[in-house]
């Protein structure tokens, strides 16, 4: 259980194996930025056992929390007609609350509302963990919102797909995270991604 609240916090990403969890240059085009989609080649075909990972995997929390850059392109104020990359039916379904530094009021899209919180990670995981209603709370992404709560101590267990790719540049996980101390919990693995399942702390 996370020490800010009972909730347990986790934390699912695809990877690369010199550590990027998105290419360089994302944008409303290239949302996963170039060669980004090459992380998730393991889920979207997925062997062997990936499919019992992606079960898991989507087996929804009681909340999510992302970065304002998973839920959109842009930064500065918000373009009101943009609901996210999902379409008209995100694969939440659950309340997501999207860290950010412009205020925005809920948006119910499909079955998901996202929530805009403007004052910072803990006040973020505080609303969802109160939402989540005894449910676990995932941290959805990107790099930087996961990094933010690996440094803050508030990821109780982080799920790693390392797939077979270098993307030598992009969005790095654990920069500016400082030391961890990771217990390997579960290892699996098939010819798209080795996954491995941390403790954290």
């Amino acid at each position: 259980m996370n020490a800010t609240t009972s909730t347990t916090v986790t934390c699912d990403v695809s990877i690369s194996v010199d550590g990027f969890v998105a290419g360089p240059n994302q944008s409303q085009q290239n949302p996963l930025g170039e060669g980004g989609m090459l992380l998730h080649e393991w889920h979207i075909a997925p062997q062997g056992d990936d499919q019992a990972v992606i079960d898991e995997w989507q087996r929804a929390p009681g909340a999510y929390i992302m970065g304002r850059n998973m839920f959109g392109p842009d930064r500065g104020d918000w373009d009101l007609d943009w609901h996210g990359w999902w379409g008209d039916e995100p694969p939440y379904g659950v309340p997501v609350f999207v860290l950010g530094h412009q205020p925005r009021e809920p948006l119910a899209v499909g079955r998901t509302t996202f929530h805009f919180v403007t004052d910072g990670i803990d006040a973020a995981l505080a609303a969802a963990a109160e939402a989540a209603r005894g449910g676990n709370v995932a941290i959805a992404g990107g790099a930087s919102t996961i990094n933010q709560y690996l440094a803050a101590g508030h990821i109780d267990q982080l799920h790693l797909h390392v797939a077979p790719v270098l993307l030598g540049t992009g969005e790095r996980l654990f920069d500016g995270v400082g030391r961890l101390a990771l217990k390997p919990i579960e290892v699996t693995g098939s010819p798209g991604a080795t996954h491995i399942k941390y403790a954290v702390g």
